[in-house]
C-alpha cells in the first residue's frame, strides 16, 4: 500500500458507491481527505467520523454548477493546506432509452459526469502541480462497449477517457493523469437477478468484481511514478470479448 501521510486527497462522490470505497481506502493509508458530496451527506460524513476532524473535512457542492466544480480544489486546498491527490469519481448512471432522452437529461448526465471533472480539473492544477501531483479519472466499461438504455452516460464514460488523455499531455510533467475502467463492479441500482446474471456471463471471469478490485488500481497508479495517460482496465476480462476456441 502507499504511504500517504500527510498528503491530502481530494474524492468527489466521496460519500456512497464507488467513491466512498476509494476514499476510506486512501484514509487507510494515511492521506488526509477532502470527501466531496452533493447529496449524501450522510455517508460523506460517516466517512469524515471514521477518521476524524483532523484527518478529514467534507466539502459540499453541485458539480453541474461548472463555477462550483472549479471552485473546489481551492476550497480543499485553503482548508487543508495543500492538495495532492484528486480522484474524479462523481457520477450519475441514469436509465434513458434513445427515444426518451430530453435535453436535460442529456446535460444533466454530461454536466456531471464529464464536464465537472474537467472544471475540478481545472482548479485543482496549478495545486497538483506545486505537490507533483496525480489524477485518477474513473470511466467504466460502458466507455468501450455502450449500454443502448445508458446512451448519454456511455458517451459521457468515453469523454472521460480523452480527458484523461489530454490532460496527461497538458500537465506534465509535473502531474500525472491517468483512469481506471471498472467492469462489473457496482452494478446500477435498477439492474434485476437476470440483468447481473448477463453481466457475469459476458465477463470471462465469470464473476462480479468489488470495490477492493478499483481500489488496489488506484493504489498501483499512486505508487508508479512511470505511468500518465494510461488507463487500468478492472473488469474481469470483459473487454477481451472472450469467444472460446471454436
Amino acid at each position: 500500500m502507499p504511504d500517504l501521510a500527510g498528503k491530502v486527497a481530494l474524492v468527489t462522490g466521496g460519500g456512497r458507491r464507488l467513491g466512498r470505497a476509494i476514499a476510506e481506502a486512501l484514509g487507510d493509508d494515511g492521506a488526509c481527505l477532502a470527501v466531496h458530496y452533493h447529496t449524501s451527506s450522510a455517508g460523506a460524513r460517516q466517512v469524515v467520523d471514521r477518521f476524524g476532524a483532523d484527518r478529514a473535512s467534507v466539502f459540499q457542492t453541485d458539480l453541474r454548477d461548472a463555477v462550483q466544480a472549479e471552485a473546489l480544489p481551492r476550497r480543499v486546498a485553503d482548508a487543508m493546506g495543500r492538495l495532492d491527490i484528486l480522484v474524479n469519481s462523481a457520477a450519475i448512471m441514469v436509465r434513458q432509452p434513445f427515444g426518451q432522452v430530453t435535453p436535460d437529461g442529456w446535460a444533466a448526465v454530461l454536466d456531471l459526469n464529464l464536464r465537472a471533472p474537467f472544471f475540478v480539473a481545472q482548479g485543482a492544477a496549478p495545486y497538483l502541480r506545486e505537490r507533483r501531483g496525480l489524477i485518477v479519472n474513473i470511466s467504466d466499461a460502458s466507455s468501450r462497449d455502450p449500454w443502448p438504455s445508458y446512451l448519454p452516460h456511455s458517451v459521457s464514460k468515453a469523454g472521460i477517457q480523452i480527458l484523461t488523455r489530454g490532460l496527461a499531455q497538458i500537465l506534465a510533467p509535473e502531474v500525472r493523469v491517468n483512469g481506471i475502467i471498472p467492469g462489473a463492479v457496482l452494478l446500477p441500482g435498477d439492474y434485476d437477478h437476470d440483468a447481473e446474471r448477463r453481466a457475469i456471463e459476458r465477463t470471462p471471469l465469470k464473476r462480479l468484481g468489488t470495490a477492493a478490485d478499483v481500489v488496489a488500481a488506484v493504489r498501483f497508479l499512486l505508487t508508479t511514478d512511470y505511468a500518465t495517460g494510461s488507463t487500468v482496465v478492472v473488469d474481469g476480462g470483459a473487454s477481451i470479448k472472450a469467444r472460446g476456441d471454436g
